[in-house]
C-alpha cells in the first residue's frame, strides 16, 4: 500500500534524482560546451536525451542492487531513507551552489549510512552493524581508484590517439574530432545515466520493500527505473552553470581531440563499474580524466591549486552528509 509517507520518500528521492541531473550535468557536457562543439542548450538536451536512453537497453541493475544493500535491513526504516535523501539534496544543493564538483552519489550513500548508523546507535546496537562493511570499503576505495583509472586511461588514449594523428594536418584532425565529440559525449551521457539513477532506483527499492509493497527478494517494478531515468534527465536539461565552468576550462584547457578522450575515458571507467555494480562517481571519474588529458601536454597544465580543493570536496562528501542525515534523522525521532 502506497502511504503517505511512502510517497513523500519517493517525491524526495525524485527530487535528489532531478538535482543530480543539474549538479552532474558539467560531468557530460562541460567538456563539449568548452570546445564549442555545442552550446550549453544543445548539450544538455544532447545529454538528457542520452540519460534517459539508458532506460531502453540497461534491464540488469546491478548497481542498484549494491545501494539497496548498504544499510542493513533490519535498521532500515522510512525515518532513515528520508533522513538520507534530505541530507543528500541538501549537500548536493549547497556545492552546486558554490559550483563544487562533488559527488552525488556518494552524498546519497554518505547520507543513508549515516542515519542507518544513527538508527543503531538509537536501537543500542553496534553502530558500524548497521551498514555492510564489504559494500562501504570498495565504494571508500573506488572514491580513489575511480579517478585514477579515469586518468590513466585518459593519458593511455590521448597519447594514442596524438600519435596515431602524428601526420594529420591540425585543421582536418580538429574538424573530425569536433564530430567525434558528439560521439563521446552521448556515450559518456549515457553511462552517466546508467551509473548516477540506479543510486535512486535502489533506495526506491529500499522504501517500497519496507513499505511491505513488495517482498524482499521481488523484481524491481518498471516505474521505478522509468520515474528514476525521467527525474535525471529532467535535470541534467536544466543544466549546472557554475559546475560546467569548473569542469570545462578551470582544471585544465580542452580541445576537441582532448575532449574527446576524456569523454572517452570517462565512459569507458563508468561502464566497467557500471557492469560489476560498483556505485562509482561520475564527478569523480571524469575529473580524473580531464587530469590525464592535461597531463600529456606537461604537469603545470594542469591546475593543481583547483584540483585539491576538488579533491578536498570529495573527502568530506561521505562524512558530511552522514553528520546532516544523523542530525535529521534525530529531528524526525522528536517530531514524527
Amino acid at each position: 500500500m502506497f502511504t503517505p509517507l511512502l510517497i513523500v520518500v519517493i517525491c524526495l528521492a525524485l527530487v535528489f534524482d532531478y538535482t543530480n541531473g543539474f549538479h552532474d550535468a558539467a560531468n557530460s557536457i562541460a567538456t563539449i560546451v568548452s570546445t564549442k562543439v555545442l552550446t550549453p542548450l544543445q548539450a544538455v538536451m544532447w545529454a538528457a536525451f542520452f540519460n534517459f536512453l539508458v532506460y531502453f537497453f540497461v534491464k540488469d541493475h546491478k548497481v542498484a542492487n549494491t545501494v539497496s544493500k548498504i544499510v542493513e535491513a533490519h535498521f532500515v526504516t522510512m525515518n532513515v531513507i528520508v533522513a538520507g535523501l534530505v541530507a543528500a539534496i541538501t549537500w548536493n544543493l549547497i556545492t552546486w551552489w558554490f559550483g563544487i564538483p562533488s559527488s552525488s552519489s556518494h552524498t546519497l550513500i554518505g547520507g543513508f549510512a549515516g542515519a542507518g548508523i544513527t538508527n543503531a546507535l538509537y536501537m543500542g546496537s553496534n553502530p558500524l552493524s548497521a551498514v555492510n562493511m564489504h559494500y562501504i570499503l570498495t565504494i571508500l576505495a573506488f572514491i580513489v581508484l575511480a579517478p585514477v583509472i579515469g586518468l590513466v586511461v585518459a593519458y593511455g588514449v590521448t597519447i594514442l590517439i596524438l600519435h596515431i594523428c602524428k601526420k594529420a594536418r591540425p585543421s582536418v584532425a580538429d574538424r573530425w574530432f569536433r564530430r567525434l565529440q558528439l560521439v563521446s559525449s552521448a556515450l559518456l551521457s549515457y553511462a552517466h545515466g546508467g551509473n548516477d539513477a540506479q543510486k535512486v532506483m535502489g533506495i526506491l527499492y529500499v522504501a517500497i520493500v519496507t513499505s511491505h509493497v513488495i517482498k524482499t527478494g521481488a523484481p524491481m517494478p518498471n516505474w521505478i527505473p522509468l520515474a528514476c531515468y525521467s527525474a535525471i534527465a529532467l535535470g541534467t536539461m536544466s543544466g549546472g552553470w557554475k559546475i560546467v565552468r569548473t569542469m570545462g576550462s578551470r582544471i585544465t584547457k580542452i580541445t576537441p581531440i582532448e575532449g574527446f578522450s576524456a569523454e572517452t575515458s570517462g565512459a569507458i571507467t563508468l561502464l566497467f563499474t557500471q557492469y560489476f555494480g560498483i556505485p562509482v562517481s561520475t564527478t569523480h571519474t571524469i575529473t580524473g580524466s580531464i587530469i590525464g588529458v592535461g597531463l600529456t601536454k606537461r604537469l603545470s597544465a594542469v591546475r593543481w591549486g583547483l584540483t585539491i580543493n576538488i579533491i578536498w570536496a570529495w573527502v568530506i562528501t561521505i562524512p558530511v552528509s552522514a553528520i546532516i542525515a544523523a542530525l535529521i534523522f534525530a529531528l524526525l525521532r522528536v517530531v514524527v
